[in-house]
This record gives structure tokens, C-alpha cells and sequence, in this order.
């Protein structure tokens, strides 16, 4: 293929040849680089060029010249906006994961969901990004960016192409951010994901039913779950600002359940569904129209509330057959 010049065929073959397990040690790959590969690299798309650079980075002991490769690379594919991106990824994958340079994670996130936005579509690196950005969320403790991070990563793949316990390490860190994630009160997309069945039937499967309690605002079985979900630390931890979320989403249920003509709830109404002492319910109304979650008025002399929209929400099936009813009727 190579004295015929068929670099089509030759970077497939290459691409597939990388990833033989004879490689898994040694320097073969950064001998193949060297020797073979570079003689005609500019004939190699771009972006399949660095994919195979992926695997020969792998057997540079040093990280940090790894990074210098990487960056060389960088110069020679900067006609290429996925290739550059590519490149920029496997630096941040380094400064990660091998240095734990967190500062410098943070710089090549952002400068690479620059060069992302300017992409047209979906393209075969947002997903490689996706994975790099919730990586590095879950490290320092943003759970709602790790949220968001982590479902697009999701979106961007088969899960079944993952292994169990990846699916099930991926959906555990899922759930607890959901969770804790400041701000995040939609639970629906997450509940639909199958990503979640790797936890039904294990000792994790308490939280899916969490989470399905959360969507559902149901504080009675949250308090029934109590003896599970305060074996996690974090979760123990974190007891008041759990505690204040799904008395929000109880509100927004009891909104969301009642006809769009009569959306007007009685302080005592509130207080009963969200185990609240009646002195309470004005201040947890307030905090949900401060953060936008619905939209209303107070009535402090008859000690009612008039609802007039609450936040969309992805619903699942329970809520769906609701408002299926409410419909028909």
C-alpha cells in the first residue's frame, strides 16, 4: 500500500494496527512513529492521523514529553479543527490524569470548548471532550458540571460498548451528582438513560430509587430510604441541602399535578406534602421563585399561593400517564 500510495488504505490498516495487544508494552509504537509513519504522515487525514498518535503517546514514559510531542503534532494538523481539538484533548488527558496538573486541565478545557463551539453538529471529538471536562468536574467537586458534562459525554456513545463496571462507575457518579449538583433539579433525562439499569439488582440499585423519589418530590420516601442513602458519605453529608431540593421539587409537583386553571395551593396543603412546619412554607415558595423553578404570587393574609407556570421538566413515565389523565379529563 505504501510503495502503491494508497494512503486511504494504508491509515485504515494503521488505525486498526495500533491498537494489536503486542503493543500494550515497549516502544514498538513510537518505533513505527519514528521509522515509518512520519515519512508520510502529511498524507494521513488529519484527524485519523492523531487517532493513531493517541495509541504511540501511550508508550512515551514521561508525560511531560508526551505533552511536547502532542504539541508538535498540534502544529503540523492546525488546518484540521477536530484534529487540533483531538490533540489538545490527549494533553488534557495527561495533564489530568498522569501530572494531576488541575490548573492546567482547566486551561486546555477551556481553550478547547473554544475551538468546539465553532464546529458545525456533533462531531467525533465532542464526545472525547465531554469525557476529559466531567473527568476533571468530578475531581475538584463540581457536581452540576459534572452533570452536564457526563450526559452529553453519554450522548456522544453506545453505552453498550462499555464494560459493567464502567457503566456502573459512570452511573453511581451520575446519581450522586444529580443529587448534589447545585441547581439541578431535572432528574428526567437521567431516569430515561439506560445507563442507570447497571445499578438495578446490586447493592447500588437504592440509588435509582433515589433519584426516582427526587423527580417525584415524594418526601415520605425519601425519609424511608434514610438508612441507605446516609451509608454515602457525601450524601450524609449534605443532608440539609438534600433535604431543601426535594422540598422544592415537592412544590414543583404539586404544582405540575394540578390543572392549569386551579393552580392555587393552601399553606397547609404545602406544609402536609413537604413535611414542613407551616412557619416554613413562605420561605421554601420564595427560594423556589427566586431560583426561577416557578412562577407565582403569595398570598400572606389568606396563606395561600397562586401558581402560574412551573420549569419544563423531562418527564418520566408516571408523570407522562398524569398528565395523560388530566387530559382526557
Amino acid at each position: 500500500m505504501y510503495n502503491k500510495r494508497l494512503w486511504h488504505q494504508l491509515t485504515l490498516a494503521l488505525l486498526d494496527f495500533v491498537k494489536h495487544p503486542s503493543f500494550s508494552d515497549g516502544d514498538g509504537l513510537i518505533q513505527l512513529y519514528q521509522n515509518f509513519i512520519a515519512d508520510f504522515e502529511t498524507k494521513i487525514n488529519p484527524l485519523s492521523l492523531i487517532e493513531i498518535i493517541a495509541y504511540v503517546v501511550k508508550q512515551i514514559a514521561d508525560p511531560n514529553e508526551a505533552i511536547d510531542f502532542l504539541e508538535k503534532m498540534k502544529e503540523k494538523v492546525k488546518s484540521s479543527s477536530d484534529a487540533t481539538v483531538l490533540c489538545m484533548i490527549l494533553i488534557g488527558q495527561l495533564k489530568l490524569i498522569q501530572l494531576k496538573d488541575v490548573d492546567g486541565t482547566k486551561l486546555v478545557i477551556e481553550e478547547t470548548e473554544k475551538l468546539l463551539e465553532a464546529l458545525d453538529g456533533i462531531t467525533e471529538v465532542h464526545g472525547r471532550f465531554y469525557e476529559l471536562s466531567s473527568n476533571y468536574y468530578r475531581l475538584i467537586g463540581k457536581h452540576a458540571e459534572y452533570y452536564r458534562d457526563a450526559l452529553r459525554f453519554l450522548g456522544c456513545l453506545e453505552v453498550d460498548k462499555m464494560n459493567k463496571e464502567e457503566q456502573m462507575e459512570r452511573a453511581f457518579y451520575l446519581g450522586l451528582a444529580a443529587l448534589l449538583g447545585s441547581g439541578v433539579y431535572n432528574f428526567g433525562e437521567l431516569l430515561a438513560h439506560s445507563i442507570l439499569d447497571s445499578l438495578v439488582g446490586t447493592e447500588k440499585q437504592w440509588l435509582v430509587d433515589l433519584l426516582r423519589v427526587f423527580n417525584a418530590g415524594n418526601i415520605q420516601a425519601y425519609e424511608e430510604l434514610r438508612p441507605l442513602w446516609t451509608t454515602q458519605a457525601d450524601l450524609a453529608a449534605n443532608e440539609l441541602s438534600l433535604r431543601q431540593k426535594i422540598s422544592l421539587l415537592c412544590l414543583m409537583e404539586m404544582t405540575f399535578k394540578r390543572p392549569a386553571n386551579d393552580r392555587q395551593l393552601t399553606f397547609v396543603e404545602i406544609s402536609n406534602e413537604a413535611r414542613l412546619p407551616i412557619e416554613e412554607v413562605e420561605l421554601l415558595v420564595m427560594k423556589a421563585l427566586s431560583l426561577g423553578l416557578v412562577q407565582g404570587s403569595i398570598d400572606q393574609v389568606d396563606q395561600h399561593v397562586r401558581m402560574s407556570w412551573v420549569q419544563p421538566r423531562v418527564l418520566d413515565k408516571t408523570q407522562i400517564a398524569g398528565m395523560k389523565k388530566r387530559l382526557e379529563n
